[in-house]
């Protein structure tokens, strides 16, 4: 029995549309509820998320069975934490702050059992596996792990040609938020030199015939990805969605009027 298939690998090797929701919540009802919703993906944030890999593997576990799939963003690109989240079970991972093809070849590595990587061999104690269930585990996960790497600064966005070239890279995601900033324009996300840099960006994925990754809220900006090939995108967030909610459900609360108190008969006068 061979591992199980990564569907959303299989997607985007297609250049299929994946639209997906980013969980910053750790939380694994929220988890279950966004991988039950409709996404073709849910992210576990484990970099800005307050995640650690008990929280995590309940998410991973809280998403087995529903409709999504799910994805782990590692809070950096390690052998140690890549090795032990792909152990919980994810095998769709992206890895922050990639900048240079050495460092792309270093993740690829970290996710793949030797003779491709380096990945450590423990696979008969892992979730992975199903606990030793899955025989030919080790034969085959190679082929369904997702490796996405995300580029968020200049020095990246000038290297993902080199990047691309990597084998083993299934996607490269842009990440707005920190390119911005590194650009000079914190917080700026749709500044005229930032959306210059990421149009370019986009050209060098869809030229190396890779899958192009961003997330971004807005509809106009969702649908400009999509125009410039994107196939993996962020659509919404936990945190944002409730919080926007929230905001949404008290502020119709104070428009509330309440009735105007009862007027009482005056009383008579006794002779």
């Amino acid at each position: 029995m061979p591992a199980l298939k990564n569907k959303m690998k299989a997607a985007l090797a297609r250049h299929e549309l994946q639209i997906g929701i980013w969980l910053g919540l750790s939380s694994p009802a929220v988890a279950e509820m966004a991988g039950a919703a409709g996404y073709d993906w849910c992210l576990i944030d484990g970099e800005h998320g307050p995640n650690d890999l008990p929280l995590m593997a309940a998410q991973l576990r809280a998403l087995a069975g529903q409709g999504a799939s799910a994805v782990v963003r590692v809070p950096q690109g390690e052998d140690w934490i890549l090795k032990q989240v792909l152990d919980i079970g994810a095998q769709s991972v992206l890895v922050p702050m990639v900048e240079t093809a050495a460092q792309a070849q270093q993740v690829v590595e970290a996710c793949k059992y030797a003779p491709e990587g380096r990945r450590g061999v423990g696979y008969a104690l892992a979730r992975a596996s199903g606990y030793n269930a899955i025989p030919d585990y080790a034969k085959t996960a190679n082929d369904q792990i997702c490796v996405m790497v995300q580029v968020e600064t200049r020095a990246a966005m000038a290297n993902i040609a080199q990047i691309a070239k990597v084998p083993g890279i299934d996607c490269i995601f842009i990440g707005p938020a920190d390119l911005s900033a590194d650009m000079g324009h914190l917080g700026d996300l749709n500044h005229p030199e930032v959306l210059e840099v990421i149009a370019q960006g986009m050209k060098d994925i869809k030229a190396a015939g890779l899958c192009a990754g961003t997330i971004c809220l807005d509809p106009d900006d969702q649908q400009r990805f999509i125009a410039q090939g994107g196939c993996f995108l962020g659509v919404a967030a936990d945190v944002v969605t409730l919080q926007s909610a929230l905001a949404q459900n008290v502020g119709q609360a104070r428009q509330l009027q309440p009735p105007c108190p009862a007027r009482g008969r005056a009383g008579k006068l006794k002779s």
